[in-house]
């Protein structure tokens, strides 16, 4: 999900380059002065990109001795090593985890200044970083998190994410993806009548990017930089409330299995039922079709990727670049050596490996150059109508209590599944929201 504004929220990048990942376990170990320790999350994009990409660096660097550590379980296990003072000297995990684990080094202002790294000469090649980036992919609060100048997360590869569905589904039934809200609940009758769900989540985590688009297709940008900075009562606006209403309506045709599902161990078989063809639409990012490329499906499915439908007919469908970063934590131990590498991860050589995973780096020219299921995803920048958005809410001091990320996308389940009512959610969403107003970090 791209874009540009030095001090803004969101960027808009009107080209199509951005995109995203995860990763794996393995390494070698070394005492922590000479080795470089690295911590990466394991997502839908596998672990053998990192394995590869930390090959070829400490080929290029004889001298440097690597500790690769992935997992998908990343935060859980950092957690209690730093608590002990045991820090890894780089961390590939973007911000909108569930446990916020990035998030609390931001929050407590425990992250190296890496402005730097975009003067740095990228390792083996004669290009700065900065000058490599795709315009617009840094400045943002998901790499400035103080509304500053100074860049703490890198960004490292950047995904777009929509709404995910089948193509061959739609051929066969002679059905468009719908543009507009009244064209999706159009088709979820139809759907319905031929014993077909509309949406599901994988879980309700999931609607972070769908709510991020939403917005900026209610309000406008600017509307969603109110709500990432928590401007005074924002959720009680006509435009908020447009959004919870449509997202309502939309929970009220979800598949009935969805809520079940919805957890940290169940979560691939909501996605399946895209794959089965039982669901026509899921919130998602261009990684699902790695994650799920050994899952049965239904004869020639193909992927396909649409925006979060507009309000209006002609109005500006915004798709929501998920961004993953790597950053270095303050009280890291090698952190020019963490710095170093952080630049070689926008090298040629490395940028291939991670294509390999369909995790693509955002460095210029490098979109035009995919094929297959990759190629169909990030072509969706380049419709018609089309613009890209960076989501991430502002830093705040710690607030007790306060889980506004929780209150606004976990609350889905308890009102797909009728225990908590529109105004409900409406109420406990602002008064979260408002209870930040006054507590930025920076």
């Amino acid at each position: 999900m791209k874009h540009t504004r030095t001090v803004g929220v969101i960027a808009a990048v009107a080209t199509v380059g951005m995109l995203a990942g995860c990763a794996g376990n393995s390494g070698t170990s070394g005492d922590d002065a000479d080795t470089l320790k690295i911590a990466a999350f394991e997502g839908g994009y596998g672990s053998e990109m990192y394995e590869e990409v930390v090959a070829a660096y400490e080929k290029l660097n004889p001298d440097v001795k690597i500790e690769l550590t992935t997992s998908k379980t990343l935060a859980d296990e950092l957690t209690p090593q730093v608590a002990a003072g045991d820090y890894p000297d780089l961390v590939v995990l973007g911000l909108g985890a569930k446990e916020g684990f990035t998030e609390s080094f931001v929050r407590d202002s425990n992250l190296e200044d890496l402005t730097s790294v975009l003067d740095a000469k990228i390792p083996g090649e004669d290009v700065t970083v900065g000058d490599k980036l795709t315009p617009g992919i840094v400045g943002n609060l998901n790499t400035n998190p103080y509304g500053d100048d100074e860049v703490y997360l890198m960004p490292m590869y950047a995904s777009p994410t929509g709404l995910v569905y089948n193509q061959k589904l739609f051929a066969d039934n002679g059905w468009t993806v719908p543009t507009t809200w009244d064209e999706m609940f159009e088709l979820g009758d139809e759907a319905k009548a031929e014993g077909i769900s509309l949406f599901t989540y994988p879980t309700a985590g999931y609607l972070d990017s769908y709510f991020f688009s939403l917005l900026s297709a209610v309000g406008g940008p600017e509307f969603l930089n109110d709500v990432l900075t928590y401007k005074k009562d924002v959720w009680k606006s006509d435009d908020a409330t447009e959004a919870l209403e449509l997202t309502t309506k939309l929970l009220s045709y979800a598949a009935p299995t969805t809520v079940g599902y919805a957890n940290g161990q169940d979560f691939t078989k909501n996605q399946q039922t895209i794959l089965d063809g039982t669901t026509l639409f899921m919130p998602n990012g261009s990684w699902i079709a790695n994650e799920m490329k050994d899952a049965p499906r239904t004869d020639g499915f193909q992927w396909g990727l649409t925006p979060v439908p507009a309000p209006e007919a002609d109005g500006t469908r915004y798709l929501t670049t998920f961004v993953e970063s790597a950053w270095v934590p303050k009280e890291a131990t090698n952190k020019d050596a963490a710095k170093d590498f952080i630049a070689y991860l926008y090298s040629d050589e490395a940028a291939d490996m991670f294509a390999k995973a369909n995790a693509i780096q955002p460095v210029q020219g490098l979109p035009e150059r995919l094929t297959g299921e990759a190629k169909d995803f990030y072509a969706v920048y380049s419709e018609p109508g089309v613009e890209a958005v960076v989501g991430a809410f502002a830093a705040t001091k710690p607030v007790p209590g306060v889980d506004l990320k929780a209150t606004l996308f976990d609350a889905a389940n308890s009102v797909l599944s009728g225990t908590t009512t529109l105004e409900d959610w409406q109420n406990q969403v602002n008064e979260a929201s408002n209870k930040l107003t006054d507590q930025l970090a920076g």
